[in-house]
This record gives structure tokens, sequence and C-alpha cells, in this order.
């Protein structure tokens, strides 16, 4: 896959390591990675709740959630963008563990009468048992094409062992992002696109 990488990696960029850590999740790992050399450009379907977890957030809301992450917390693992949704990569165990944090702490959509019921609009948390579809290791050929569906990496795996947040560091984010949604700006939003994410940070 390394023919297909720039010679500057960049934060966007799935590098062989990164690669074999998401094949690593599935059951065949050397089809995928197969697939992948004859096909870089080719979603596939990933289980979760070994190698990782998936928190998936409306795609402005998980924005909020990722920029709080690297803005004031420990940065985030890996990070996709499929079909108007966020896809942020934690550690296994968090899925289970996050929609009840999110009720106890009155954050949660169904949150208890007299809470702050709808602050995090529903977050799908997919672990054990559950499937997601991940974007390609490899973008458009063009350097200049948009990516295909909405689908596309933001932060994007670069070693075997990519630190993933936990249930408490994904609530913490949550609960930053829903909280900076009701602060009312005159000012327009800057350019999402243009953000530079410094995994040199993640910890």
């Amino acid at each position: 896959m390394s023919s297909t990488r720039n010679a500057t990696p960049h934060a966007s960029d799935v590098t062989s390591d990164g690669a074999a850590w998401l094949a690593s999740a599935g059951a065949y790992p050397r089809s995928t990675l197969a697939l992948w050399e004859e096909r870089p450009e080719a979603p596939v379907v990933l289980p979760c709740g070994s190698a990782f977890d998936v928190v998936s957030a409306p795609a402005i809301f998980g924005r909020r959630m990722l920029d709080r992450l690297w803005d004031d917390g420990p940065g985030s693992g890996p990070v996709a963008e499929f079909r108007g949704r966020m896809l942020l990569f934690a550690a296994p165990g968090t899925a289970q563990r996050l929609p009840s944090l999110l009720d106890w702490e009155e954050w949660s959509a169904r949150g208890r009468e007299g809470g702050r019921t709808g602050a995090v609009p529903p977050l799908l948390c997919h672990g054990a048992g559950d499937a997601v579809t991940v974007p390609a290791p490899a973008g458009p050929a063009p350097a200049d094409a948009p990516p295909r569906s909405g689908s596309r990496w933001l932060v994007a795996p670069d070693t075997r062992q990519p630190w993933l947040p936990g249930p408490e560091i994904m609530l913490w984010a949550a609960v930053r992002a829903a909280r900076a949604a009701v602060r009312i700006s005159i000012f327009p939003p800057a350019d999402q696109d243009a953000k530079v994410y410094d995994v040199s940070r993640r910890r």
C-alpha cells in the first residue's frame, strides 16, 4: 500500500501499519489487506468489539466532539466521516459503557425528566456484535477530487496499536460539544476542512 501514499504523511493518510490494524478487526485480515492492495479505494465492513468500538455521531456534533478532543483534551483515535456521520474509534467496551454514562450524567437524549434532555444528540455506539463500514485507505485518485459519498478519513490510523479513547473521555468530549452547541456566535463558522489535527500530540 506504500505505492498509494505520498512521501509526506498527512493526518488523513492511512499508513500500512494503520491498514494492518484495521484489518486485524476482521476474521480474515490477510484477505482484507489483499483487497486493499488490489482496490485501495474500496470501503469495507469491519466488526467492532475486539480491536475497537465506534461511536457514530451526526456530522456537525461529531466535529465538535473531535475539536474538543484536540483543542482541550488528549487528542483522538482514528476518526472517519461516512455518509453524514462521524465515526470516532474508541477503546473496546466503550459502546457498552458510554450510553449508561450519558444517562447517569443526564446528558443523554433520553435523559431523566428535568435533566438536560436532548443536549447530546443520539449517539450510535457500535461494539461487540456490530459492524461498521469504514472508508477506503486511499483517497480518490486526483488530489483535489471530492471523497465519494462523503467517505473519508479525518484522523487516519497510522500505527498497529493506535491510542483509543475510553468511555470517560468520550463522555467528556460529548458533554463539552453539547455545551459548545448552545453558544450562539455572530461569526460565521471557520472552514472546518482546513482544520489540522496534530497527531504527534496523541497520547
